[in-house]
């Protein structure tokens, strides 16, 4: 999955993993489940690390006994999606990258609709217009020489 804050990332997972059907794994649900307290962005990246050095092994493991998977975790960054590869790779797995495309409005706007709600599964939040913008320039959407198979999508508004 890959997109800014509030594109429906967790949201398209959760949908993925009804219809597919596939195991969903959930960084947000991983982090809270765990108990970290995240009060930065520093904190959360150390913290998303630790999650995925448990979460890498027992993908690796899914995907080999051939057990769809949909990673809720940011593919934001081409060294996310290095990760990313790294699992499904070696076991000769097929993939799918969804890239959700959307303004800085419609996300900022559900990413402030979610700080509202609150809605159950959702770890990092709220997340303030200045997380929100700081985040930004870190996400990098793939290309094709990263050699994923891409399939695009758009914002939904939420609510």
């Amino acid at each position: 999955m890959g997109g800014k804050p509030g594109a429906g990332k967790s949201t398209l997972a959760r949908e993925l993993g009804r219809t597919l059907p596939a195991i969903v794994i959930s960084e947000d649900e991983w982090l809270q489940t765990l108990g970290f307290q995240i009060r930065s962005f520093e904190e959360y990246r150390e913290a998303a690390r630790r999650c995925s050095a448990v979460i890498e092994p027992l993908v690796r493991d899914l995907l080999r006994l051939g057990v769809p998977v949909v990673l809720d975790v940011p593919a934001n960054t081409t060294k996310a999606r290095a990760w990313v590869r790294s699992l499904f790779e070696p076991v000769g797995a097929e993939h799918v990258l969804h890239w959700i495309d959307g303004s800085d409005a419609e996300c900022l706007a559900n990413v402030r609709r979610r700080n509202e709600e609150k809605p159950t599964g959702v770890y990092w939040g709220p997340v303030s217009d200045e997380v929100f913008h700081r985040v930004l320039p870190h996400i990098v959407p793939p290309s094709t020489d990263e050699g994923f198979n891409v399939v695009r999508r758009t914002v939904r508004a939420r609510g």
